[in-house]
């Protein structure tokens, strides 16, 4: 049984959410702390990439790819392939943002993977670049039969968002612990930057909260291949 929720609801609080958990990281990277670059003297805008990428590349479009079942007005064969190409640029943003994450503290002389948010990314990316490979193979090309699809669509749907879960979790504990490092290093505690910061995470969690709650509201029309099947 779904959740009963408004289609302008349902179309336009989780977007704006997105738009302005994006507006607000670009904000904090690009004008309070620097800029982005791939190879620069200065390391942090090496990292600034991470926070962006994994932010707008893989917690939003990865909400949007789950969204797009119920929020597009397209045919199911129409809606099946824009749920996978999201997917596909949200997981292939987030190893450019990861690999990032390591350029950065390669090139700083820092440890790699000593953090809880370090070895859940790593789990993460990995759990969603197995999930998408499955969703192909299995929903789309070459596709399994009817009854390898049917049972295998409510688990595909928990575990994807298990994995959602995880990834909006994990980028609130990543803003946590910058703002952390950025706070032993002189940052102001009750400053405009710290407010940002802890601000973009509420927006992050909220944004991800709203995903969830469409993957469960009633769609308009329910058919085998929407997420009201399980």
């Amino acid at each position: 049984m779904g959740i009963e929720v408004k289609s302008w609801e349902l179309a336009f609080v989780p977007h704006a959410l997105a738009s302005a958990g994006a507006v607000m990281v670009l904000v904090w990277c690009i004008y309070l702390r620097g800029g982005l670059a791939w190879e620069s003297s200065n390391k942090s805008l090496v990292f600034n990439i991470h926070p962006v990428l994994m932010l707008i590349g893989f917690i939003i479009l990865g909400g949007e790819a789950i969204m797009s079942y119920k929020s597009l007005p397209l045919r199911k064969e129409v809606k099946k392939v824009v749920h996978l190409v999201l997917h596909a640029i949200a997981l292939i943003l987030g190893i450019i943002g990861i690999y990032a994450a390591f350029k950065y503290h390669n090139e700083s002389s820092i440890a790699n993977l000593y953090s809880l948010h370090s070895w859940l990314g790593i789990g993460i990316i990995v759990l969603y670049g197995i999930q998408w490979i499955y969703g192909f193979v299995v929903f789309f090309y070459p596709g399994g039969a009817a009854g390898l699809r049917r049972e295998s669509l409510p688990w595909h749907v928990v575990v994807g968002l298990f994995v959602y879960i995880l990834a909006v979790a994990n980028a609130a504990i990543g803003f946590l612990e910058k703002l952390t490092f950025l706070e032993s290093s002189g940052l102001a505690k009750y400053g405009a930057e710290a407010y940002l910061v802890n601000f973009t995470a509420i927006v992050t969690i909220l944004y991800g909260a709203l995903v969830i709650i469409t993957v469960f509201s009633k769609a308009p029309q329910d058919d085998d291949f929407s997420y009201s099947a399980i």
